[in-house]
């Protein structure tokens, strides 16, 4: 059949994975997989496979692993597939010498509503932001990166008290069926790609770059609900991260992975740390406290703060401190 979709996919973690079974489980040929080559991980340095080669191995696919994307035998491995449409998700930026080959051309699943949220961490920074909704969008690649043309978009909303990871995993299982009704689309012939250039004219739009180590630091001046926006948006990676200091110059440093608002008026100066030693541990910002209720102290596993404090008593005053 002359119009039989085959594919080339592109892809590394746990998010690209779950689309790539979703593809398979829908019928459809994956004639290659094209991941990043093996790295060595953890204390051991063991060598580690992605989450999209295990897959691919699972199922038995051909599998490429190039350091470069230009290597002209790669190039020549990857046109001798013959597949025509090429999919990407969460991979590196692909070079127009690949992503121009196939014949229905390349698309990416983004993970926002785009053109909102281009960048590397757009699940992060919608619930930093404090955004009630995003969604998922497939769209042609072209020389800029996440600006071609939309294919299709679909919706989500956020709940006031999600985080990064749990939206991370809804939007992994929304993906699924957005991928498949893509390739249902271009193999039927009814693409009606839409230029983002249109949708970019009537809106302020909010980047979504990379996370730097710097930006993981919690800044305790600024009201309770950015503060939580930023812990539940960087939840449970890359995470936030604080630094405490007892008068004593004690110091303690801890990511935090789940908090709690508790608005109110109060004399307290802001970056007090207020703890009974049992269960509660909070920090006092300039309309309420903190609360923080799940965290992982360097070296350690995550704990509840009540396992936290029954290994660690904060006697007299403490502060955050800005590293």
């Amino acid at each position: 059949m002359e119009n039989k979709i085959r594919i080339a996919y592109f892809g590394t973690p746990e998010f690209a994975a779950s689309q790539l079974e979703a593809i398979l489980g829908a019928g459809y040929e994956v004639a290659v997989v094209v991941t990043m080559p093996d790295k060595p991980a953890g204390r051991g340095r063991k060598i580690q496979y992605s989450e999209v080669k295990k897959t691919a191995l699972e199922h038995k696919l051909p599998l490429l692993q190039p350091e470069k994307l230009k290597d002209q035998v790669f190039l020549e491995q990857l046109a001798s597939y013959q597949a025509n449409l090429f999919i990407v998700v969460a991979f590196r930026m692909l070079p127009a010498v690949v992503w121009q080959m196939p014949k229905y051309g390349t698309f990416n699943l983004h993970a926002s509503l785009l053109p909102q949220y281009r960048g590397a961490a757009p699940i992060n920074f919608a619930i930093i932001n404090g955004e009630t909704e995003t969604g998922l969008t497939t769209f042609f690649l072209n020389e800029e990166i996440d600006k071609g043309a939309i294919i299709l978009r679909e919706k989500v909303s956020i709940r006031q008290d999600e985080t990064a990871g749990e939206l991370h995993d809804k939007l992994m299982l929304l993906g699924n069926k957005v991928v498949v009704e893509t390739i249902k689309i271009i193999e039927n012939g009814n693409v009606q790609a839409l230029p983002q250039e249109g949708l970019v004219s009537y809106q302020t739009l909010k980047p979504a770059p990379k996370i730097s180590k710097e930006f993981c630091n919690v800044d305790w001046s600024l009201d309770c609900q950015t503060v939580f926006n930023h812990i539940r948006g960087l939840s449970p990676y890359p995470a936030a991260h604080t630094r405490i200091q007892s008068e004593s110059n004690d110091i303690v440093d801890l990511k935090i992975f789940s908090s709690e608002i508790e608005l109110c008026p109060h004399n307290t100066a802001v970056g007090s740390v207020i703890t009974d030693n049992k269960t509660t541990l909070k920090v006092a910002l300039k309309d309420g406290y903190i609360h923080l209720t799940t965290v992982q102290q360097a070296g350690k596993k995550s704990m509840s703060i009540a396992e936290f404090l029954r290994g660690k008593q904060l006697n007299g005053l403490w502060k955050t401190v800005t590293e």
